[in-house]
């Protein structure tokens, strides 16, 4: 009996909501039909991740000092917690299936494949290139009113941490057109070679000891995790089975070496041990969605779910940036009432126990910061003509650059330069992306 089981006749997709943060190109004719149990999955998975990332913020002054750090690295309990934290497997997995309802939808329109992956970065990259330009003026204005360069590069790096969602998600999708394919002729199999590269990268890594060579599981796991998201568009159910010994490979994995016991930590570079949580997500998901199901019915919750969705690139952009502005505006308000009054070190008792207000102070910050953001979008995005009918090279190289000016950033550690030309290469790549101009004159014929 197969682990994952695959029904004779996978049932028909019904077009879903656009894949990853942020909402898909609206397509013509009859409103396409959400999937009410992976929107909400989708809503809850960003919302762990911001305040997960709102718990690793932790500032404090030490020794006269002003201290910017990841509160969490230091914490016993991270390795356990992270287990359960970690949500980004699942992310990927509510991608890929929006993904592939979304995409079989577009072409059974006609849209090409070069069109929908157009559209796709069309409406990914301009939401974090308006934060990106938002975090470069910062940054060159703390340098120039005379902040400690030390502290600028720290934000500056910090800011920059969660983009390498962005760069990935943006290879996957521009890659979901030619997975599709492979998947939908062997289904099995491209997951099989997927899993196999994957093993390969990470025994690599392990037996030569260059940490480089993992990175190129930034584009085979989370591939494999978007193809499970294909599998549970087709109807197929991932059984109790498939997660024990998925979660039994990656305990393996991690006993062996080859991955850290802290997935978070397991991010950088991404292991197989991610891979098999995806699993684990995936059979999760399966067992509980009559309920999600359920729950996704409430009228409450539908309009949650449906404003987080609506402003999902918007959240995941800015709520960094937030954060740490917020963190630096709490270091100077305690400076100024006495060298570090008021902030209790990370980990202590007190900092627990002053978690909930700070959760409380982020959420309320980032509420407006998306809410000020989102009036921007509204006079910028609309005026953005996406091309109807793009050149294959003009999408692989947009993806290219979008993911290029990710990597930059990240590169240089978030440096306020690298800030501006990672922004000038994903404005490069919308570029590619848009409608070309058409000439205000026709050059005259030749003709007689």
């Amino acid at each position: 009996m197969s682990l994952i089981s695959i029904p004779p006749a996978p049932a028909a997709p019904s077009p879903g909501p656009g894949p990853g943060p942020g909402p898909g190109p609206r397509s013509s004719g009859s409103t396409p039909t959400r999937d009410a149990a992976v929107d909400l999955v989708r809503a809850a998975c960003l919302i762990a991740v911001v305040a997960v990332h709102a718990l690793m913020v932790g500032v404090s002054v030490q020794g006269g000092e002003a201290v910017l750090e990841n509160a969490l690295e230091s914490w016993g309990g991270f390795t356990v917690f992270s287990w359960f934290a970690q949500m980004m497997p699942l992310f990927f997995i509510a991608g890929g299936f929006a993904s592939a309802t979304h995409c079989r939808g577009l072409r059974s329109r006609g849209v090409t494949p070069a069109g929908y992956v157009a559209a796709r970065l069309g409406r990914l990259l301009p939401v974090p290139l308006l934060a990106a330009a938002a975090t470069t003026l910062t940054l060159a204005a703390l340098t120039v009113s005379g902040v400690d360069p030390e502290t600028v590069a720290t934000a500056g790096w910090r800011i920059s941490q969660p983009l390498w969602f962005l760069g990935v998600y943006v290879l996957c999708s521009a890659l979901v057109p030619a997975m599709l394919k492979l998947h939908e002729r062997a289904p099995r199999l491209a997951l099989a070679l997927l899993g196999a590269a994957i093993v390969i990268i990470d025994v690599a890594r392990a037996s030569t000891g260059i940490e480089a060579v993992g990175f190129a599981n930034l584009v085979f796991v989370w591939l494999f995790v978007q193809q499970l998201g294909f599998f549970l568009a087709d109807g197929v159910v991932v059984g109790p089975r498939a997660a024990v010994a998925a979660a039994a490979g990656g305990v393996a994995w991690v006993a062996l070496g080859f991955s850290p016991a802290n997935l978070f930590a397991a991010l950088n570079p991404p292991t197989a041990a991610l891979a098999l949580l995806g699993v684990v997500h995936a059979a999760i998901f399966v067992a509980l969605r009559p309920k999600l199901d359920r729950i996704a019915a409430l009228p409450s919750v539908q309009q949650a779910t449906k404003a987080i969705n609506a402003r999902s690139m918007t959240i995941y952009s800015w709520h960094m940036p937030a954060t740490v502005l917020l963190a630096g505006a709490l270091l100077l308000a305690s400076q100024a009432a006495g060298a570090g009054q008021g902030l209790p070190l990370p980990l202590t008792g007190e900092w627990w126990l002053s978690r909930p207000a700070w959760l409380a102070a982020v959420a309320l910050v980032v509420g407006v910061t998306v809410a000020v953001a989102a009036r921007l979008e509204a006079r910028v995005l609309p005026r953005l003509r996406l091309a109807a009918a793009p050149s294959p090279a003009r999408t692989s190289l947009a993806a290219t650059g979008g993911a290029g000016g990710v990597l930059v950033i990240l590169a240089a550690t978030g440096a306020p330069l690298a800030w501006l030309a990672g922004s000038a290469l994903i404005a490069a790549a919308i570029g590619l992306c848009l409608e070309p101009r058409q000439k205000a004159k026709a050059a005259p014929s030749r003709r007689p």
